[in-house]
């Protein structure tokens, strides 16, 4: 393939207008926060990431799914019922290292691998995923 020849591997042929509908749109984004918080759960590797967590995921559960339904251009369900997301400001009572940044992209990279995104999609967001993670550290 020479440089002027587009990879058709590289993106969808139509890539969709927000990144929530290239996911697939409100069942789509529930069910990749929910594997992402069942994997946390179970997988032992993310046993720092859970242990953050407290005793039940639920909250969390709903908290993410409504911010990541905004975040990714869907509606703004998080936005609308606490107002803006500051993100570093609500995580500042948590202990967040690298060890919870890379559990956390690598927990959400798992979900997003497991339910079969576009490759494309997920390197996109694991990318934007680590930013944000980084961002959060406070130790």
């Amino acid at each position: 393939m020479n440089s002027e020849t587009p990879d058709p591997a590289a993106a969808p042929a139509e890539v969709p207008a927000t990144p929530y509908a290239w996911v697939g749109g409100d069942a789509r984004v529930r069910a990749l926060v929910d594997r992402f918080y069942d994997l946390m759960d179970l997988e032992p590797a993310y046993r720092e990431l859970r242990a953050a967590h407290g005793t039940t995921l639920d909250e969390a559960r709903d908290k993410l799914y409504w911010f990541l339904s905004g975040w990714l251009g869907g509606p703004n369900h998080y936005t609308e019922r606490f107002g803006h997301p500051r993100l570093r400001m609500r995580h500042m009572p948590f202990s967040i290292g690298v060890q919870e940044r890379d559990q956390w992209v690598a927990c959400m990279h798992q979900a997003m691998t497991e339910l079969q995104l576009d490759p494309v999609l997920i390197t996109r967001l694991t990318e934007s995923f680590f930013g944000t993670a980084d961002w959060m550290r406070n130790r």
